[in-house]
């Protein structure tokens, strides 16, 4: 029978009920869709348990888009701070959430608090912890462009991530290795694959996402918004996607993100273009399959270069960093930067050129297995399980935790 349309995991109020005295009490912080992408695995595989005590708290950073998918991927929802303004600067926001996420951790009193990635709501999540003397656990830790300000700001959101956590949780060997390289001590580090490819491969058994692909022609699917990007660039980007589209044998379907400045530079440029469907924002379900469908992915998201592999679709990386180099390593991935002809050149080689196509499309997944979340549980429940150990980790215990020096 399908999951979809019932709970499961317990709702939040179930979540918070009381548990047998030494329950771990774990606030998850997220505030994106990808942070609750990501993070839906984790919480459904500490509702499983018996040690773990899930309370998730949501900063309405992508509200809209979670409201879209939260109840769908089983995850119910504790406290909204609904911080969002309309083009709030990130200082303003930085200052909102460290205050209001440490007055929900004073009121929460959790024993761990866990954030994903490298959005501004992770990193508020990890100071604000920090402040309170509460562990931090981060998922998807040690990713790194080695460019302090591309992506902006995620790449230094990570790096202070880094240095605030006491468990991390790393996608792959390179990003474990990147994190003891930078000293966090090796039994901090834990491989564990990424959570999105047990989310990714959990919805597609669901089967329940409908494709917004409409037509027979190739299929390229589309996502801009990056920070850096935004502007005469992305503008020019979007006249280059024109071009593609004007060769008659694609579809292009752009699922369009909600941040005004994407739209000003997208939407003149793609806006009623017979070859282009312009699309709100999909719930996961539809993103899930509209992906599997696609032929190519074109993207400037990180998240996209892990789930295109898992699905053998070639995907052309927007941007002229990423901190996700194992794809394009493995051959799964290009980086072609945001040059309009480059990018062109590239999206024109992988349709028309098949053996170029294959080449790309069987590089493999480097992202793990779909059994990332387990492993993350295994590990805390092995840490914590120990007899006193919930006790010892609590905020109140002198030296409970050893952030790197």
């Amino acid at each position: 029978m399908s999951l979809i349309g019932r709970p499961v995991s317990p709702s939040a109020d179930e979540a918070s009920a009381p548990r047998p005295s030494g329950a771990v009490r774990t606030m998850l912080v997220l505030g994106t869709r990808p942070e609750a992408i990501k993070l839906a695995p984790v919480v459904r595989a500490m509702a499983a348990s018996a040690l773990f005590q899930p309370v998730v708290v949501t900063t309405g950073q992508h509200r809209e888009m979670l409201q879209q998918m939260l109840g769908l991927l089983g995850v119910g929802v504790k406290t909204d701070l609904a911080v969002m303004r309309d083009r709030q600067r990130l200082s303003e926001l930085t200052a909102r959430l460290v205050d209001g996420l440490g007055t929900v951790i004073r009121a929460e009193r959790p024993d761990l608090v866990v954030v994903q990635g490298d959005t501004t709501t992770a990193l508020c999540g990890a100071l604000a912890a920090f402040y309170e003397r509460t562990p931090v656990a981060h998922v998807e830790a040690g990713l790194r462009t080695g460019v302090l300000d591309n992506p902006f700001p995620e790449e230094l959101n990570r790096r202070m991530i880094g240095r605030v956590a006491r468990w991390h949780f790393a996608p792959t060997d390179r990003s474990a290795a990147q994190l003891r390289g930078e000293g966090v001590p090796p039994e901090q580090v834990v491989t564990t694959g990424n959570t999105v490819i047990d989310n990714l491969l959990w919805v597609l058994r669901e089967g329940a996402g409908r494709s917004a692909f409409r037509t027979a022609r190739r299929k390229v699917l589309l996502t801009l918004h990056r920070r850096e990007n935004q502007g005469e660039r992305m503008r020019a980007m979007g006249a280059a996607l024109r071009r593609l589209a004007e060769r008659g044998d694609v579809e292009l379907v752009l699922p369009l993100h909600r941040s005004p400045a994407v739209r000003e530079a997208l939407l003149p440029e793609l806006a009623g273009h017979p070859g282009v469907r312009v699309v709100d924002p999909l719930d996961y379900l539809d993103f899930a399959a509209t992906l599997a469908e696609c032929d190519l992915v074109l993207t400037d998201s990180g998240g996209l270069q892990e789930e295109a592999p898992s699905l053998g679709k070639p995907a052309l990386v927007l941007r002229t960093t990423t901190e996700r180099p194992e794809a394009v390593e493995a051959g799964a991935a290009k980086l072609v930067g945001t040059d309009p002809e480059a990018i062109l050149a590239a999206a024109g080689r992988l349709l028309d050129d098949p053996e170029e196509y294959a080449r790309m499309a069987g590089a493999g997944n480097p992202f793990g297995d779909g059994r990332a979340a387990e492993r993350i549980v295994a590990r805390l429940t092995e840490d914590f399980g120990r007899e006193g150990a919930v006790n010892t980790a609590r905020r109140d215990a002198p030296g409970s935790y050893h952030p790197v020096a």
